[in-house]
């Protein structure tokens, strides 16, 4: 069974999403920069009210015909307060290896 289903809207101002198998739509942030294949940046708010949203910015510099550096910046933890902020960090480090192979989805779109 293949898991729930992330989207991206491809477009500043588009959503960052979640399908469940059920078909439900669980909201994780919206894009601020939209520029495959080198840059995406967007406001992470899953679980949260839009005025707590962090900063995400996720930058991919080829370095080698074969090869790919991805640079990772997230901000404004403090929005979210000391003990959350960091706790919510630490939760969310394993989300990456769904995230990624989305993005890449959506950019060939």
């Amino acid at each position: 069974m293949i898991g729930p289903q992330i989207v991206f809207e491809p477009r500043v101002g588009g959503r960052i999403y979640e399908r469940s198998h059920g078909g439900q739509e669980h909201e994780w942030g919206e894009i601020t920069v939209w520029d495959p294949p080198h840059r995406l940046a967007y406001l992470w708010r899953i679980a949260t009210d839009r005025a707590n949203a962090t900063d995400v910015e996720i930058r991919f510099l080829a370095i080698g015909p074969e090869t790919t550096r991805v640079e990772v910046e997230h901000g404004g933890r403090d929005r979210l307060g000391s003990d959350f902020g960091q706790t919510w960090r630490d939760t969310n480090r394993g989300g990456w290896d769904g995230t990624v192979p989305a993005y890449m989805t959506a950019c060939s779109a």
